[in-house]
């Protein structure tokens, strides 16, 4: 009799099998040439916000969806942030945002603003952030008509979760839509799992693959800055390295000169090195998946072009950053470490945490070797602008044996940490701080993490620095008042 009844079972599960077909992954396309004046690309912007002297840069860390909902409370404090310069104009903070760069859980609120921009405001928080977006994307895998796909080695997770996000935020958008709009240039990256290298979304980086960034979906670069590993599945790329006239920037060029970089410019090197990898035609797929692990912080292209910048400067070259005179970095990091009693018990952590926890600690550890890696590029070059600035440097350059150490841009650097830890308030840092790494959260815990990131702003005395420098007054205004046009539509 059990057999029996099982039979009409089996049947309709084959049946759902060979009636719902298998998706196929989206293939991102090829390209026969490379446009150097085209594509999703820093210079190629419809509104280069880096061409005044002051450039202002945000980068948003991984997290989950408290990363997410914490770099959307910078962009929220800035926004209702005026500034007044010194010939009384006065201006958001937001507007004067050059580049934003994210990470994982920052990749979604970095990519929803650099396409809807100031309509963000409208429902992000309720229509992204209070949702329980990892609860959904679960809930999927049980429904029939993914089970195919799911079972098919091209098309896992973490495209369903592309398909998510393109439901309730992207609509489909493309970078090259994304290029269209005005605004800041937004970064997100991803790690190649080969090679632990990392791969920006940019036309840059995808001119070595041959492939054409406009028609990717900015829903899978979010899921693949994201794709945690064991949950998510990494998402695929293909990789046409060695099929159009790809050459490498002139910038570049005068790096490969040298056996030995300048030492300004050893990293760069090396990343370079790492980007040169790509252009292997022997690995004609890339596996790609969540950036945090190898930059958390969004910060490596922000190092890596302060390094060129020293670098060329170094070499007598020019660069595209020249005219800058001051460059605030607002490094938003939404690192928390919730407390465990592991300690306390004679068993020991399930596999799963132990994993997540031995993947976080090296993490965090490289986190706050990046900040401090900003904070000596400060100082360094602060302390060759004053001694350029001294009486008799000018005679003493002429000296043959003058070093040449001393030739660091002009620039001053702000380095601005947004961080739980900046927090005056330790009990609300340590609300903050015990929160987990989900794509779920409370109302409440969402509402305090975009209430804190105005707080840690203004606790900055960098920030504060900043703004006297500039010549600027700063009051909080109500929000501008923008067209009813959200995000959902």
């Amino acid at each position: 009799m059990l057999t029996v009844l099982r039979k009409p079972i089996f049947m309709l599960f084959a049946l759902l099998l060979l009636t719902v077909s298998c998706a196929e992954r989206p293939v991102n396309p090829q390209i026969l040439r490379t446009d150097p004046s085209g594509g999703y690309r820093l210079f190629t912007r419809p509104n280069y916000a880096m061409e005044g002297e002051n450039a202002i840069v945000l980068a948003f860390s991984g997290g989950g969806m408290r990363a997410a909902a914490f770099s959307y409370g910078v962009l929220e404090f800035l926004r209702r942030t005026e500034i007044t310069g010194p010939a009384g104009e006065k201006s958001r903070l937001l507007d004067n945002i050059g580049v934003i760069t994210g990470v994982s859980g920052g990749s979604f609120t970095a990519l929803a603003y650099g396409l809807y921009g100031d309509r963000l405001f409208e429902d992000y928080h309720s229509r992204f952030l209070k949702q329980d977006v990892q609860g959904e994307i679960m809930s999927r895998i049980f429904i029939p008509a993914y089970w195919s796909s799911l079972m098919s080695s091209h098309w896992g997770r973490s495209e369903l979760a592309a398909d998510y996000y393109d439901e309730v935020l992207f609509k489909g958008a493309t970078f090259g839509e994304l290029q269209k709009r005005k605004g800041p240039y937004v970064v997100v990256s991803a790690t190649d799992i080969s090679t632990g290298a990392s791969l920006p979304f940019t036309q840059d980086y995808f001119d070595v693959l041959c492939s054409d960034l406009n028609a990717v979906r900015l829903s899978r670069a979010a899921a693949a800055s994201s794709a945690v590993p064991v949950v998510l599945r990494p998402v695929t790329l293909n990789n046409y390295a060695g099929t159009c006239n790809f050459d490498v920037p002139d910038w570049i060029k005068p790096f490969f000169g040298y056996r030995e970089p300048p030492r300004a410019a050893s990293r760069v090197f090396r990343h370079l090195k790492e980007e040169g990898a790509f252009a292997d035609a022997r690995r004609p797929y890339l596996h790609v998946v969540d950036g945090g692990l190898s930059d958390n912080l969004g910060m490596r292209s922000v190092l890596d072009t302060l390094e060129i910048m020293e670098a060329l400067h170094l070499l007598g070259r020019p660069t595209p950053y020249d005219h800058l005179r001051r460059i605030a970095v607002f490094v938003v990091n939404a690192r928390s470490s919730p407390k465990t009693d592991w300690d306390r018990r004679e068993s020991s952590p399930s596999t799963l945490k132990l994993m997540i926890k031995a993947a976080g600690v090296p993490i965090d550890y490289y986190s706050y070797e990046a900040m401090e890696l900003l904070k000596d590029k400060q100082a360094r070059w602060g302390t060759m602008r004053r001694i350029r600035q001294s009486p008799g440097f000018a005679s003493a350059a002429k000296d043959p044996a003058f070093s040449t150490d001393l030739h660091t841009p002009d620039t001053e650097i702000y380095a601005i940490d947004v961080s739980f830890a900046a927090l005056p308030d330790r009990k609300e840092f340590e609300y903050l701080n015990d929160l987990e790494t989900s794509m779920v959260l409370t109302e409440e815990a969402v509402d305090r993490l975009r209430a804190a990131a105005g707080k840690a702003i203004m606790a900055s005395a960098e920030f504060q620095r900043f703004l006297r420098d500039v010549g600027a007054t700063i009051a909080s205004a109500p929000p501008r008042s923008v067209p009813a046009a959200p995000v959902s539509q």
